[in-house]
């Protein structure tokens, strides 16, 4: 088809490829007691950074911040097959207000301010003790990238 298509920006909906960058670490697990004896779990927190995605008009790879993402998603438990959203976030909207209104009720700011944030809410480390984290870019397109908890320090 050759030239018969428009080359644009616009026209092209789909990335050839992306890679959410993330950082995933260890924080002050809690206690709690099993049978009478105290028990320490290890807990982790994942940090979205940014998005690197390729452009294939000009064959560079564009850097988007975490702050500047639609959605993101965790799954705390990945098991290699399916995703389980277990946290979702949505940095860049500006429909928190609205939302708000539509619920009619009294939260903490605290609660909007994790729904658009960049870093998870800390969680114990599953059976399959990997995460995975789907972003969501501009165009739609779903990016995934998976880290093993074993190799967090």
């Amino acid at each position: 088809m050759g030239d018969l298509l428009k080359n644009m920006r616009s026209s092209q909906i789909f990335s050839v490829c992306g890679l959410p960058e993330v950082r995933v670490f260890k924080v002050q697990g809690s206690t709690f007691k099993v049978d009478y004896k105290a028990k320490a779990e290890t807990q982790y927190q994942v940090e979205l950074l940014g998005l690197d995605v390729f452009d294939p008009i000009s064959m560079e790879v564009d850097h988007q911040s975490g702050n500047d993402v639609p959605a993101w998603f965790l799954d705390t438990n990945y098991n290699g097959l399916c995703f389980h959203v277990s946290q979702a976030f949505f940095p860049r909207t500006g429909a928190w207000e609205n939302l708000k209104k539509a619920l009619k009720g009294d939260y903490e700011e605290s609660v909007w301010d994790h729904l658009a944030g960049t870093v998870s809410a800390p969680f114990a480390g599953g059976e399959h003790a990997q995460v995975a984290v789907k972003v969501i870019d501009q165009r739609g397109n779903e990016l995934l990238v998976v880290k093993s908890l074993k190799e967090v320090t």
